[in-house]
């Protein structure tokens, strides 16, 4: 458990914490010293608690809470914006390129996001140009048509977001760069075709990792919905029977998707088990 703030006993913490709960921060509260001392399962949720209580934030959003409707926004998204800058930056980009490239539909521009170089010819290389490192990320920005475009924006969000509230916006960075290399190079060397793109590599890759490490050592951000994991993967078994293909939705890049959940779930055992080791020293 982490020490997330103190505070004298005569303040009144039932509105906060209801608040918290309602925003599903776990955390318990006991006195110590003549103190109120509020305590949650990791240093994430500590951070959220702090933040909450030092911005004043809590009672305006619990008084909205009471006179808006369940599907009301809340009042802290000023807040949660401010903390998970990684995700947004990386649906910016998503976008702009969505924008240069006409979701997919001009060559003169896509060749810039391809895992390798077009030459003066129009042909792809055969071979990755390190000296334009980019193009091992890059294809992850790059999407065919708006439903592809839109499917993966809305699972980085909701993985993003997770992640980067959690252990904050340089793990989220080093994963998605990470799981974009692997997907980008296993679907490249073992497909040959340089034209591919999406977040769905990276996408597996956060899911996994999300799942293995919920698994090892639960808090309440890795919480996904109950079916999500089934969803995604019975989605990853239907691309990979040619199915969805056969149905007109285009080719599918299986190996980046298939890729990108075993790094995620090799990430994710790595760091849940070292998590879960930790806890257990503490207690």
């Amino acid at each position: 458990m982490y020490r997330a703030l103190q505070c004298s006993l005569d303040e009144d913490l039932s509105r906060f914490t209801h608040f918290l709960r309602s925003r599903g921060v776990v955390h318990r509260i006991t006195e110590e010293d003549g103190k109120q001392v509020i305590w949650t399962y990791d240093g994430a949720g500590a951070q959220i608690v702090q933040a909450f209580y030092a911005e004043g934030i809590p009672d305006q959003a619990f008084d909205s809470a009471e006179n808006a409707s369940p599907a009301a926004g809340s009042s802290n998204w000023p807040l949660v914006w401010r903390r998970i800058p990684v995700t947004l930056i990386v649906l910016a980009l998503t976008g702009v390129v969505a924008l240069l490239t006409g979701m997919g539909s001009r060559p003169e521009t896509i060749g810039l996001f391809t895992f390798v170089p077009v030459d003066a010819n129009g042909y792809f290389s055969s071979e990755m140009d390190l000296s334009q490192w980019w193009r091992l990320v890059a294809p992850i920005f790059l999407h065919f048509g708006l439903m592809h475009l839109a499917f993966n924006s809305l699972w980085y969000w909701e993985l993003g977001r997770r992640i980067e509230m959690r252990s904050g916006g340089l793990w989220l960075l080093g994963l998605t760069l990470l799981f974009a290399l692997i997907s980008n190079t296993a679907q490249w060397w073992v497909s040959g075709h340089a034209l591919f793109g999406g977040l769905s590599g990276v996408l597996y890759g956060l899911l996994g990792f999300c799942w293995l490490y919920q698994w090892l050592a639960p808090n309440v951000h890795f919480a996904l919905p109950k079916g999500v994991v089934v969803l995604m993967l019975v989605w990853l078994a239907l691309c990979l029977s040619g199915l969805i293909t056969m149905l007109g939705f285009g080719a599918i890049a299986n190996t980046a998707h298939v890729s990108g959940l075993l790094a995620g779930c090799a990430v994710g055992l790595a760091a849940g088990g070292l998590e879960r080791a930790r806890r257990g020293r503490q207690e």
